[in-house]
């Protein structure tokens, strides 16, 4: 059974920096790309940042390309988004999935994606 379980949301100042963690367990990922996406209230669901696990190569949003790095742990089944320079506007409930394509099509939408985490709470304060 596929888990993932995102960790390491909180309430932080603006400015300042977060880094958020997905584990992942019940099957190898070295075929699949890893993602983080976002929903804030009232908002869609959005694509933040994906990985290719084999491979490492990386894709962002522009809102946030600069600002974060998505990255992967191989020994530890573990994804990271490291968030530097946090804007209020990045206040949202953040999300792991896992897609089992690696197939550039597809990578930006979430419906694309075959399993989700239960997702971890990001404030960021002005």
């Amino acid at each position: 059974q596929v888990q993932l379980v995102e960790s390491g949301g909180r309430l932080v100042q603006a400015g300042g920096s977060l880094r958020l963690s997905c584990a992942a367990s019940g099957r190898s990922f070295s075929s699949y790309v890893m993602g983080w996406f976002r929903q804030a209230p009232g908002k869609e669901r959005e694509f933040v940042a994906a990985i290719r696990w084999s491979g490492g190569s990386t894709y962002y949003a522009v809102s946030v390309k600069g600002r974060f790095t998505i990255s992967r742990d191989n020994a530890k089944n573990t994804v990271y988004l490291q968030m530097n320079s946090l804007k209020p506007e990045d206040t949202a409930v953040y999300y792991c999935a896992a897609r089992g394509s690696l197939l550039y099509s597809g990578m930006y939408d979430g419906g694309q994606y075959d399993y989700w985490g239960q997702g971890t709470q990001v404030t960021v304060s002005s």
